[in-house]
């Protein structure tokens, strides 16, 4: 796409959208937007680049036919004054995955998508790429380490690597955002329901995934993970005339809490465990291969990979304990995170904590697919907030709906914040962890703090 001198995003403070806007600020765009509320870190990122709207709140004066491009976030409504504004003066709206689409129409499209595992596999594709100076575009949906952006759109780049969301593009495009990229080289990690505000039943939702492999480009490449059943049950229905390259878990060792890699090439030592993310490193590996980065380059590469942000990641550790947090909220990654802590460190007790603040797992009808999801934690804390519930103008949940939804005698269930660090600070950690799994803070806990004084002590 030409570059436009005067963009205007309509809910700039979203965790993409504000990505996408600095990164068409830092390449000279004039960008300007809005917004009803914005927090951190996308407030304190936008400050930072002189783009945080003077006032919050919508302001249709503030559209005028000086703009050359909308991008429309998902936290507008289709009656948002400004929008109505700008379809008024005929401007070019764009959602997000639209405008990314445009921007990279003419490269190599890596997408990769997946109910799990997704900004991981994109990390590691990224990791390998840069190492080895192979100039690309990207989208990450997540704040990554060592990257100022996670958006980045140039001229030069012949390969752009996105991370694939299923979730819906805009108030006026109800699109999932990954059928609009029409990827060269996609990937698929997994299927495990959920958005369901969106996609009200599973077969809908599988129904999505199914889309996307159509629109992987005539002559493209599919690498996907062979041990999920609906996927292979979607690969073995295609008729479409493109590559299908199968991954599954790779050989590896564990050894006083270090995982090693065995290959054809060699055995690598990993700062990763987990076997969903020796999946993701082997998926990713498949990925680069098709990109023309072999398995040796990878390898010798990804040994220092130490994850994606608030995946796995270490808030702290000793010789005794590790603690840790990670983004697991849906039930597939709350179990597979259980167990790759408990697997990586068998002799220790792990204690599990859980926040349960999305739309789907605060939903009645959606708490059955946590059955059995914490079995390998010695202790399970569950907690949730009944205002969160009631913010989400959801059907009140008690205490013992949560906990017979999860199955499994060694979960408690916490509706206080401070009960529940008021337990985890009673525990002595010798011996032991601890997994924080959220992708909020267990209203206002600060990790780092928290672990510093479990370990200090």
């Amino acid at each position: 796409m030409k570059q436009s001198k005067n963009i205007y995003f309509i809910a700039i403070g979203g965790s993409a959208m504000h990505n996408l806007a600095i990164a068409l600020h830092l390449s000279g765009n004039s960008v300007s937007g809005s917004d009803d509320e914005i927090f951190n870190p996308s407030k304190g990122r936008l400050e930072k680049y002189g783009l945080l709207p003077d006032k919050m709140g919508w302001d249709e004066s503030r559209i005028s036919n000086e703009i050359d491009i909308v991008i429309l976030g998902m936290h507008a409504r289709e009656n948002n004054p400004e929008l109505i504004k700008a379809q008024e003066l005929g401007l070019p709206i764009f959602s997000y995955p639209e405008y990314i689409y445009e921007a990279t129409k003419e490269k190599t499209r890596v997408v990769i998508g997946g109910s799990h595992g997704k900004t991981t596999i994109t990390s590691m594709v990224l990791h390998v790429l840069n190492f080895h100076k192979k100039e690309n575009d990207y989208m990450v949906g997540a704040q990554l380490e060592g990257f100022e952006v996670m958006v980045k759109l140039t001229d030069s780049a012949e390969i752009a690597v996105l991370e694939g969301d299923e979730y819906l593009s805009s108030p006026i495009d109800r699109r999932p955002k990954f059928h609009l990229y029409n990827p060269n080289v996609a990937l698929l990690t997994g299927i495990a329901w959920d958005h369901i505000n969106v996609f009200p039943t599973f077969e809908n939702y599988c129904e999505q995934f199914e889309i996307f492999i159509n629109k992987i480009e005539e002559g493209g490449s599919l690498v996907y993970f062979s041990g999920d059943k609906e996927i292979e049950k979607l690969v073995s229905n295609s008729k479409r005339n493109i590559d299908f390259i199968p991954y599954s878990t790779p050989e590896y060792t564990i050894d006083n809490g270090v995982t090693t890699l065995i290959s054809n090439e060699g055995s690598y030592p990993l700062e990763i465990f987990g076997e969903h993310n020796l999946q993701n490193l082997n998926g990713a590996r498949l990925v680069c291969e098709q990109i023309g980065i072999s398995s040796k380059e990878f390898y010798s590469v990804i040994q220092k990979f130490t994850g994606a942000s608030k995946r796995l990641e270490t808030i702290t550790k000793n010789d005794k304990t590790h603690i840790l947090k990670d983004f697991a909220h849906s039930p597939s990654k709350l179990q597979a995170t259980t167990k790759a802590v408990k697997n990586q460190y068998p002799d220790r007790e792990l204690i599990a904590c859980i926040e349960l603040h999305t739309f789907s797992s605060l939903n009645q009808e959606f708490l059955s697919e946590y059955k059995n999801t914490m079995l390998d934690a010695d202790k399970a804390f569950v907690y949730f907030s009944p205002k969160a519930i009631e913010h989400k103008k959801l059907a009140m949940l008690s205490e013992n709906d949560v906990k017979n939804a999860f199955f499994s005698e060694n979960v408690t269930v916490f509706t206080n914040s401070d009960e529940l660090m008021k337990t985890v600070k009673s525990i002595n950690f010798e011996n032991k962890n601890l997994l924080l799994m959220s992708s909020g803070n267990f209203d206002g806990v600060d990790f780092e703090e928290l672990g510093n004084e479990l370990i200090n002590r």
